[in-house]
């Protein structure tokens, strides 16, 4: 912050106020973004329905998904050009984030009145498909909580959350073939913390995997506008900072330690910590924890609780075996671990236009 502030100060009036303007403003960001999350139409489209399933998290904002609209049926697809081969070298997050996607679209389909059923498609890459009819509208807390959603990335406030919400969470998470631990006791969130730690130090010190983030890290409303994927910087509570400044300064700030530091402190302002486990390790069992978790996600938000993906101790290898063991699943790969609590809203990460989504 201390650099990016100082290098505007030094350009003087009129250079910084170039400045500002090359990076645009929160303003035009938040309208930029608006419409991806109005209100779905009564009688919706099947773009809009897409529209609704691209606000599932991915990671790195990669958004590794296409849809193929047939009578009755969205196909989701891997968009392996999107892919992110270090930190996901078996495309695992890519078919969790095709998973939270179909769920989006069941959620709001079925709230429509055009029910259906989630299936996956092991032929060529494999894909999923969603086929539908008409029916009585099904409206769900959860649906209504997709346009609201969001991955916060912010320190909570530590508050517990009640027993009955916890029970809540469960049931909307169960998926079948989808063990969900919830881990609520300090000793236990403290051990996963260390795990989440360890990975980070070893992700920062691998030069592959900090190239591969920073090209998907975006540092001012203009550039998250422009590319609409990617780590908006401003959403986790950094300041805008110029194209040509943000890689630097990601540089020079943002060490293993710092990340090791802000870690801590999220985690310890966490209410809980919730890790899924698949039955397998297939991308049909990536697909279904990607429901899992989806709905996990939505149910909380309904409930007023914020989440943030920790996925260090399941994106290194060597680290699986002590999270399962950990949970009480030992031999088991764990799949995604995430954090929730009571926290503020940031803005929303940008996603690609429907059209560019859409094949045929």
């Amino acid at each position: 912050m201390l650099i990016g502030a100082g290098t505007t100060a030094a350009l003087g009036g009129g250079a910084a106020s170039l400045t500002m303007s090359a990076m645009g403003s929160s303003s035009d960001y938040v309208a930029g973004i608006a419409a991806l999350r109005r209100r779905l139409a009564d009688t919706p489209s099947a773009r809009d329905l897409i529209r609704y399933a691209t606000l599932a998290p991915n990671g790195h904002n990669t958004q590794p998904w296409l849809f193929r609209i047939g009578d009755q049926r969205i196909e989701i697809l891997p968009d392996f050009s999107r892919r992110t081969p270090v930190v996901d070298p078996d495309d695992h997050h890519v078919f969790v984030s095709l998973g939270a996607a179909a769920e989006n679209l069941a959620l709001a389909s079925a709230a429509r009145g055009a029910p259906g059923a989630v299936r996956f498609d092991s032929r060529d890459q494999g894909s999923v498909v969603f086929d539908f009819e008409q029916a009585q509208p099904i409206p769900s807390p959860m649906f209504d909580a997709i346009a609201t959603r969001q991955s916060t990335r912010a320190d909570y406030d530590g508050h517990r959350v009640l027993s009955t919400d916890l029970d809540r969470l469960a049931k909307a998470a169960a998926v079948p073939g989808v063990d969900l631990v919830l881990l609520t006791d300090r000793g236990r969130i403290d051990q996963l913390r260390d795990l989440v730690l360890t990975g980070n130090g070893m992700q920062m010190a691998d030069a592959a995997f900090v190239r591969e983030l920073k090209s998907w890290l975006r540092f001012n409303p203009r550039q998250a506008l422009r590319t609409r994927d990617g780590l908006y910087s401003v959403a986790s509570g950094n300041p805008a900072l110029p194209d040509w400044l943000g890689p630097h300064a990601f540089d020079w700030l943002s060490t293993a330690k710092s990340q090791n530091d802000a870690y801590a402190r999220q985690i310890r302002s966490s209410s809980g910590i919730a890790v899924f486990v698949g039955a397998g390790e297939t991308p049909a069992h990536w697909v279904a924890v990607g429901q899992a978790c989806q709905r996990f996600a939505l149910q909380a938000t309904a409930l007023g609780l914020k989440h943030a993906f920790i996925n260090q101790p399941v994106e290194v290898p060597g680290l699986r075996p002590e999270l399962a063991a950990l949970i009480g699943l030992p031999g088991k790969r764990p799949d995604i671990v995430m954090r929730f609590g009571y926290g503020p809203t940031l803005p929303w990460s940008p996603r690609r236009p429907v059209d560019l989504v859409i094949v045929t």
